[in-house]
């Protein structure tokens, strides 16, 4: 391992075993991906390796064109996705990708996740979107690719920002999300599939649940988020 890599394939290597302690994946699924931007790469676990296996060598640098700069193993096979966005949203430092139960649920279902409590509204105002299923011509092309697009396509559609929502659901897929850097999009992950649960169970107890009220929403983002933040030391 090149000591220019050394430590990003370190923090790819803790945000893949931290997806993993946290239950977010199952056997070899799911990857997260951590970037450097100076030098206009990126690390992401190797395809299909157990993570009780994977050690801080075998992350896999590639630039923004899915060309392996240093690894021996096959990367990810969601890697293009991982390098769409990079190039895209120039202000992302890592990006994960989960099978984890309820927020495939959601993705399955082909539903935003509604905002129902203060959970939801501690780390975003907004419903959390869902793509809509690929057409037949993306799945037929390009197709780790262009889920980058379906991605891309689904904010523009929605007219919200990657940088005040940083997770989506895939439908029928699963979800990914994304932060400054690998640990803040595991962060994310762990976010979105609590809150999948929580709206899940919501409407179980109450399939009539209310939104939560404008005001309420805005009064949990701001204390943590907002210029007068007074959440945390």
């Amino acid at each position: 391992m090149s000591a220019i890599f050394k430590k990003l394939k370190q923090e790819c290597y803790e945000a893949n075993m931290e997806l993993n302690a946290l239950g977010l994946v199952i056997y070899t699924f799911g990857n997260v991906s951590a970037l450097d931007r100076e030098n206009g790469v990126f690390a992401i676990k190797p395809s299909g390796v157990a993570y009780e296996l994977l050690k801080p060598e075998d992350m896999v640098v590639l630039d923004f064109d899915n060309n392996i700069i240093e690894g021996k193993m096959r990367p990810s096979s969601d890697t293009k996705t991982h390098a769409y966005l990079y190039k895209n949203w120039d202000d992302i430092g890592g990006i994960a990708h989960t099978h984890a139960m309820y927020s495939v649920a959601w993705a399955q279902s082909q539903l935003d996740i509604p905002i129902f409590g203060t959970t939801h509204a501690d780390h975003l105002t907004s419903d959390i979107p869902c793509a809509p299923p690929m057409s037949d011509e993306l799945i037929k092309g390009n197709y780790e690719h262009n889920t980058g697009i379906q991605i891309l396509d689904c904010f523009k559609a929605k007219n919200i920002s990657h940088k005040e929502v940083e997770m989506v659901l895939i439908g029928n897929h699963g979800p990914f999300t994304w932060g400054n850097n690998a640990a803040k999009a595991v962060y994310n992950s762990k976010v979105l599939e609590t809150v999948a649960q929580m709206a899940y169970l919501t409407l179980q107890i109450n399939p009539k649940a209310p939104r939560l009220k404008d005001s309420l929403i805005n009064k949990h983002y701001e204390r943590k988020h907002g210029k007068n933040s007074y959440y945390g030391q």
